[in-house]
C-alpha cells in the first residue's frame, strides 16, 4: 500500500539548484513524486560557518518501508558526492525523511517524524507550501500550525518556484 512520504532536500556545495533538480529526478527510484515546493535560500543552522543552503520539500508516495526508503535516500546522496566529514557541515545533498504516513519510528539509525522538523523554518516553510494540512503524528499539529509557532529567527527566502526549473 502506498504511503505519503514527506522529504526535505538541501544543498550548499556546487550548483545547488542543479543538485536539487538531479536529486528530485533520482527520487523516482523510491516512489512517485507527487509535489515539489519552491526552492528556498536558507541560512545554515547549528554549524553556521558555511554557505547558505538551497532547500525544498518533496511529497511522494511509496510502497517502501521507512528503512528501505532511508537506504535509497542515502544511496542517492552518495551517488551525488555527499561526504560526511563534519556533522551538519557543507554538503552537495542532504535528504531527510520528515514524515512517513502516520508511522513513528524510533531506532538508533532512523527517527520518524524527523525529531527537529518542528524547530526548523527551512523545513516547515517549503513543506507548508505543498502539505499545509499534513499532521505531525506525535505533536498532532498541522505543518501550517507548526510553522506559525516558530520565532522569526531563521532567514528563509523563496527563490523561485520549482515549476520554473526543469527537473
Amino acid at each position: 500500500m502506498d504511503e505519503a512520504v514527506y522529504l526535505s532536500l538541501g544543498s550548499n556545495v556546487g550548483d545547488r539548484d542543479r543538485n536539487l533538480r538531479k536529486a528530485i529526478r533520482a527520487l523516482a527510484g523510491a516512489g512517485q513524486v507527487k509535489a515539489v515546493s519552491s526552492f528556498y535560500e536558507t541560512e545554515p543552522v547549528d554549524f553556521v560557518d558555511q554557505a547558505w543552503f538551497l532547500n525544498c520539500a518533496v511529497a511522494m508516495e511509496s510502497v517502501m518501508s521507512p528503512e528501505r526508503m532511508m537506504a535509497e535516500l542515502l544511496r542517492v546522496e552518495r551517488k551525488m558526492g555527499r561526504e560526511r566529514i563534519h556533522r551538519k557541515g557543507p554538503r552537495t545533498l542532504d535528504i531527510d525523511i520528515l514524515m512517513f504516513g502516520e508511522r513513528i519510528v524510533d531506532s538508533p539509525d532512523l527517527k520518524i517524524p524527523h525529531p527537529a522538523m518542528h524547530r526548523r523554518r527551512f523545513v516547515l516553510a517549503p513543506l507548508a507550501e505543498i502539505a499545509p494540512e499534513a499532521r505531525h503524528p506525535v505533536m498532532k499539529k498541522t505543518v501550517r500550525e507548526l510553522l506559525a509557532e516558530l520565532p522569526e529567527r531563521q532567514a528563509v527566502r523563496k527563490v523561485r518556484g520549482f515549476e520554473n526549473c526543469t527537473p
